[in-house]
């Protein structure tokens, strides 16, 4: 037997991308070009707001992380958290998500870093710099998407109580996999230590505390206003803070970063290269399987994202603790934030335009049923 997912007809009401979000990609492409002409105007107080971190040695930095709330608190405070208990029906989509994510994305990364740095690009990268370009790689790919997973999924309709369990089960395994991994793979490139302290902080700042603040506001403002006041008039109002603090995000990382990457661009072209081919790599495989086994869409945009996308944040710190912010790890992983915004925005819209491949049709007194699973 299959299992059935009843849907509204098909003149049912979507979700519709207002003209801001639409040009999304135009408005990211200019704040990273804000984000360097800044880096380059004001180095004084970029390295004052670089230095501000949370907690002495943590390598958080404080406005990264106020901005990284802004954009997670609300996803969180849209989340019905009895519904969580439901997925445990609806294994596949998260056994997908775990095998492309810990199976798959650590070692295409480390397989396609030492491919182009070693050999395609060897006429244009020195040796040293290969070992700095795959260690930054390979902390990129080993750090699933978090934070951001919550605003991919908002622009695909994705399902949210299934999309905070696929990215809590990722924290939990990064938790146990995210040295032994990182520490094999780079082995062979350089004598890499991954700071577990560096991990946690990264873990409790940018999951757990906003995990518990949008749990707490959900439910206070449920109690005192009603669930209906709460969906329908408080949370579209936070959808334009959601994407300010993302794109005020890479203002402040192409800032921090803005003397590295004017300092070698061609080689920031070079580390884009292998990291876009590993996102659409995986994105495609991810979305792929889910269409082979059933999956519905809800589950499958957000899963082909997190499959594509990395924690930056958590890349990028662990890159400066251990290589420092002049590094060819750290650069690396600053271009794969420079690759990852404009990429899963592309994929947000290949979802989107592909969303009636998984519309399988029966007919059932006037009514379409999807089917979940075979």
């Amino acid at each position: 037997m299959e299992l059935v997912q009843a849907v509204e007809s098909p003149g049912m009401e979507t979700k519709r991308l207002s003209l801001f979000e639409r040009y999304l990609t135009l408005w990211v492409a200019l704040c990273m070009g804000a984000g360097v002409l800044i880096g380059q105007a004001a180095p004084e107080l970029v390295s004052s707001l670089r230095g501000a971190e949370i907690g002495q040695g943590s390598h958080i930095n404080l406005p990264i992380a106020v901005l990284i709330w802004l954009m997670i608190v609300p996803m969180m405070m849209k989340v019905e958290f009895a519904a969580v208990r439901d997925v445990g029906k609806r294994p596949v989509g998260l056994l997908i998500t775990l095998f492309v994510n810990w199976v798959v994305k650590p070692f295409s990364m480390a397989f396609l870093a030492w491919l182009f740095f070693r050999y395609l690009f060897a006429a244009w990268i020195s040796p040293s710099e290969a070992d700095q370009y795959i260690a930054g790689t390979i902390i990129l790919a080993a750090a699933p998407c978090t934070a951001m997973v919550f605003v991919w999924s908002y622009l695909t309709d994705g399902d949210p109580a299934y999309t905070l369990v696929q990215v809590a089960v990722n924290d939990l395994i990064m938790l146990v996999l995210f040295l032994p991994i990182v520490g094999w793979l780079v082995s062979g490139a350089s004598s890499l230590a991954v700071p577990f302290d560096v991990l946690l902080y990264s873990v409790a700042v940018f999951i757990v505390i906003p995990l518990i603040a949008g749990a707490g506001l959900r439910l206070w403002l449920v109690r005192r206003n009603g669930a209906r006041w709460m969906e329908e008039q408080l949370l579209p109002r936070f959808a334009p803070v959601t994407i300010a603090a993302l794109l005020l995000t890479l203002i402040c990382i192409f800032a921090f970063q803005a003397q590295n990457i004017l300092g070698k661009t061609v080689h920031v072209v070079l580390v884009a290269i292998p990291i876009l081919l590993q996102v659409y790599l995986n994105a495609g495989l991810t979305y792929g399987l889910m269409h082979h086994w059933r999956v519905p869409h809800s589950i499958a945009a957000p899963a082909a994202l997190i499959g594509a996308s990395n924690f930056f944040e958590l890349a990028v710190a662990t890159a400066i603790a251990l290589f420092g912010p002049e590094s060819g790890a750290a650069l690396a992983t600053v271009v794969g934030v420079l690759v990852e915004v404009p990429a899963m925005l592309s994929v947000c819209s290949m979802c989107n335009h592909t969303r009636q491949w998984f519309n399988w049709e029966v007919a059932c007194e006037g009514t379409r049923v999807i089917p979940l699973y075979r």
